[in-house]
C-alpha cells in the first residue's frame, strides 16, 4: 500500500441509521470510497452486536480505513477499540466522531442495550470529535470531556444540532475537510 492510497471512509450511523438528507448518505452517494456499515437492528440495538459487526467490516477491507461515526456509533467506536485486535487497529488510520450520543445522557432513547457505561480509555488511533454546542443529545461539556479522555482533537461546529439531516448541512464540506485530513 503506497502512502497515497485513499482510506475507504467505513460510515458508522447512529440508532435508526442515517436518512437521505443527512451528510453521511450524500456522502456515500458522492465517494465510492465511503461505505456504510449496515447493522441488523437500528432501533433496539445491543452494542456487542454493532463492535461485532463493526469487527467483521474493518477485518472485510483490503486496505487502510478511516471510521465515520456518527451519534451513538461513537461509543461503538469506543467499545470497539478496547476489543479490537491488533490487525484491526493496524488497518485503522483513525476516526471522526460526530455529535456523541451521551447513552447516560437524559435525552438518550430507550431500547438500546449495553452502550452504557462508555468506555474512558485513549483510543489508540487518532481521533476528531466534532460537537456542536445545541446538541440535544449531548452537552458541549460532556463531549469536551469525552474527546480530553480519548485523546481526540475537539472541533466546536457551533448551533448545528445534532449534525444530522435536520440540521441542514447537506454534504457538509467541513466534515469532509475533517475526513481528507484523518485520511491523509
Amino acid at each position: 500500500m503506497t502512502a497515497t492510497t485513499a482510506a475507504t471512509a467505513l460510515i458508522l450511523p447512529g440508532l435508526y441509521d442515517s436518512g437521505p438528507d443527512h451528510w453521511q448518505s450524500a456522502w456515500e452517494r458522492a465517494d465510492p470510497t465511503c461505505r456504510r456499515v449496515v447493522q441488523a437492528d437500528w432501533a433496539t440495538p445491543r452494542c456487542a452486536d454493532w463492535v461485532a459487526t463493526l469487527d467483521a467490516a474493518v477485518a472485510a477491507e483490503p486496505g487502510p480505513v478511516v471510521l465515520v461515526a456518527h451519534s451513538s456509533s461513537c461509543a461503538l467506536v469506543a467499545h470497539w477499540a478496547g476489543e479490537a485486535s491488533p490487525d484491526a487497529l493496524e488497518a485503522l488510520r483513525g476516526a471522526l466522531l460526530l455529535a456523541l450520543g451521551d447513552p447516560e445522557g437524559p435525552r438518550y432513547p430507550a431500547g438500546p442495550t449495553g452502550f452504557a457505561p462508555v468506555p474512558t480509555a485513549p483510543l489508540p488511533f487518532p481521533s476528531v470529535l466534532v460537537a456542536s454546542t445545541d446538541d440535544e443529545y449531548v452537552t458541549p461539556a460532556t463531549a469536551r470531556a469525552y474527546a480530553a479522555a480519548w485523546g481526540s482533537t475537539f472541533v466546536d461546529v457551533g448551533a448545528a444540532g445534532h449534525v444530522n439531516g435536520a440540521s441542514g448541512l447537506g454534504d457538509w464540506p467541513t466534515g469532509r475537510a475533517l475526513l481528507a485530513g484523518l485520511r491523509a
